[in-house]
Order: C-alpha cells, then structure tokens, then sequence
C-alpha cells in the first residue's frame, strides 16, 4: 500500500484558489495524456511477451556466470534503481548483474574487461537508436572481447538486443547475425520504459516479474494523486520552490531517486522551465545538506519518500529502530516545515517488488502531467541532443 500527504506541510505555501482552478482541469489533462501518440507505457504489456522475457531469463541464468547490461539513461536507470532497491547490502546471491555503457572512464572498461576475461558472460545491449555514444563504444569493447573467446558462429549465443523494432545499427545487427531480439516500441520512450523488455529483462532474472507487473498497473488506481502532485509541485515553483529535493531515509532507494531524476529533468526542463530534481539520504545529508535546507537560501521544497514498517527487526534500548526512524522522519517535516521548506510525503507499507512499481507508475504519470502544466512535449528531450553534437563535431575536428 502507498499513501500520500501533499498538503499538511505545503498547503501553506500557495493559494487554495489556484489549487481548485487548476484541480478543475484535470479530465482536460487527462483526455491530453489518452490523446498523446506517446503513451503506450499506460496500456497493458502482452502476455505472449512476459512468457518470451521470462523464458530468456531461464536461458540466460541457466548458461551464464553474469549478464553484462549495456545501456544509458532510460536504457538502464529503471531496472538498474530497481535491483538496488532490493539486493542484499551485503552477501549478495543473486545472479550477477553487470550494467555498463554508463561512462567512458576508461579505468572502468578496463577493469570491466579484465574482470570479464575468465566469465562465461551474456551480453543485453539497449539503445532505442543504436547510435547512442556510450553505449555504441561500451558494446562495440565487448563484442570484441567476446570474439577474443568464442567462435564468430556462436557469438550468437551470448548476444540480445533490445532496439527498435525496424530501424538503427542494432536492428542491422539482428537481421544480420540472427541475435536474439526485443523491441523498445516506437511509441514510448526512455525514461517511461519500464514495462518494456529493456528492463522487465533484467529484472525477470531474478526477481518476479508478475508481480512487478501487478503493481506497475495497480498505479492506474492513482490518476487523481499524480494530477494533486503536479497541481501541488507547479504551484510551488510559482512561488519561487524551483527545487525538489527527494529525500529517503534507506539507502537502497538513492538510484531510485536518480530514476526520478532523469523522468522530472528530462521531462519538464524545456523552455527555461521546470523544477530542478536533486536527492539527499537521509539521515546522512541532515548532517551536511540539512544545514542548507533549515536555514539556506528557500529555493526548494522536499519530496520525502518513506517506508513505513521493515521485516528486518533491530531493537536499540527497548526501541524497534524502525519506530525510531519513523519518528526521525516525523520531526524532520516538522523542522523543516518551520524552516519555510514544503514537503509532500510519499508513503510505502513495506518496501515490495509491487508497491515499488505502483509508485513507478504513479510518477510517471505525474511527469507527464507536470509537463502539460508547464506547456511543454513530457516526451521528448531536445536538450540532450545538443551536447551529442558538440561530442560528434570536436570529435571531426580532433581525428
């Protein structure tokens, strides 16, 4: 279960008028989100295509020491924020997971291909275009070191593409060589890609993924919340709150904010708009940001997103611990609502495979009706082409 308070801590900060005014809106917002040519991430995935997902996690678990990921941004972010979520801290049994594609350090590829030179390795290659630079230059090092141990006619074997279904160099790749294939639908794109086989992939090897799937639709249930959270975080941004600041208080949630990162960044940071996504770990950053955000500069509001009850029992003089952070949770709203700071609380019973893909839903669905709310496209990223081709035109210089 997943509750929300966007009002006890924030009401304050804007006008009830405004709120109703725009409240009013939400059929129209929602019959914009029904009409948009990118939405396919709201209908149902096919069953045909979780048995083909689930059957090619078999397969690799069954022939592999590790499945090698390779993928940035949206590629990867999803499922890669969702395993951190729930992967042991320590002595972890789970079958390795390797995700690469993610930087051009050079002391990481090497060290990656050294660490890989005696592993029996899988290879799942996502990239919508198949041109994407750091995904391009990770799978090309590789493919080659896979060639360095194998025969051409089996590389094969240790290949899958995750593409668009007709065009780009991967889908080349595939007709080509015959590698096994999934397909990132035309109409859906990175970061609302979740409930594709770029991620439902990497996931299914050792998690549930019905179960995953359950709760990603469960989400539906919340259009009204999302539309209150876009309502709630645009009137504050009026008034001057042009951060958000997503807190947590488990530190296997921090790449789970840097999923929220890229879907509100990316989504809304057009036209000189938007609201600037950051994360703190709490209780850690209330010993450094915390500083800020009591008594600094008041240009943001919080987002904390809490779990209320955890299985893993730690008593500290007659107290559960859990009880005691709750309680930490409780009084640092208090402060730094005192502080002048708003701050919406996101909720979860427990930390489950599906409570975590409701809220994966539900802000998505909130992006996406914050990008309306802004007068922006939620779906595309025009931005992040450019700094590609400044990377293609020194690169024509330089060689």
């Amino acid at each position: 279960m997943v509750k929300f308070d966007f009002f006890t801590y924030s009401k304050s900060f804007f006008n009830i008028e405004e709120y109703n005014s725009l409240y009013n809106k939400k059929n129209y917002y929602i019959e914009k989100l029904k009409n948009n040519a990118m939405t396919a991430w709201t209908k149902e995935i096919d069953n045909d295509l979780v048995s083909e997902i689930k059957t090619t996690a078999e397969y690799i678990k069954n022939n592999f020491d590790c499945l090698v990921v390779v993928g940035i941004g949206g590629s990867y972010l999803g499922s890669y924020s969702f395993m951190n979520a729930f992967k042991p801290y320590f002595n972890n049994q789970n079958f390795e997971i390797i995700y690469a594609g993610t930087t051009l350090s050079s002391k990481y590829l090497d060290e990656l291909l050294i660490y890989l030179n005696n592993k029996n390795f899988c290879l799942n290659v996502i990239s919508k275009s198949g041109d994407t630079l750091e995904t391009k230059i990770t799978y090309k090092l590789l493919k080659d070191a896979l060639k360095r141990k194998y025969k051409e006619e089996d590389l094969a074997k240790h290949i899958i593409i995750t593409s668009d279904k007709q065009s780009g160099s991967l889908r080349e790749e595939v007709t080509k060589y015959n590698y096994k294939s999934f397909e990132i639908p035309k109409d859906i794109g990175g970061r609302y890609s979740f409930i594709t086989p770029a991620h439902l992939l990497p996931l299914a090897i050792n998690y549930n993924i019905d179960l995953i799937i359950d709760g990603y639709y469960d989400g539906k249930r919340l259009i009204d919340e999302a539309y209150q959270y876009a309502i709630v975080r645009n009137l504050l941004f009026k008034k001057g709150k042009v951060i958000e600041n997503f807190c947590i208080y488990e530190e296997s949630l921090s790449y789970f904010t840097e999923w929220l990162k890229q879907l509100f960044g990316e989504t809304e940071g057009k036209n000189e708009l938007g609201i600037f996504p950051t994360s703190t770990l709490f209780t850690r950053d209330l010993h450094s940001i915390g500083q800020f955000i009591q008594e600094g500069n008041k240009i943001l509001f919080e987002t904390v997103i809490n779990i209320k009850n955890s299985k893993n029992y730690i008593e500290y003089q007659g107290i559960n611990l859990n009880s005691f952070n709750n309680i930490i949770v409780n009084s640092v709203i208090k402060a730094h609502h005192k502080g002048n700071t708003p701050c919406l609380e996101i909720e979860m019973d427990e930390l489950t495979l599906e409570n975590l893909a409701t809220l994966i839903y539900f802000f998505e669905l909130s992006a996406a009706f914050s990008g309306f709310l802004f007068d922006v496209d939620p779906f595309n990223q025009p931005g992040v082409e450019i700094y590609k081709q400044e990377i293609k035109k020194s690169l024509n210089e330089e060689f």
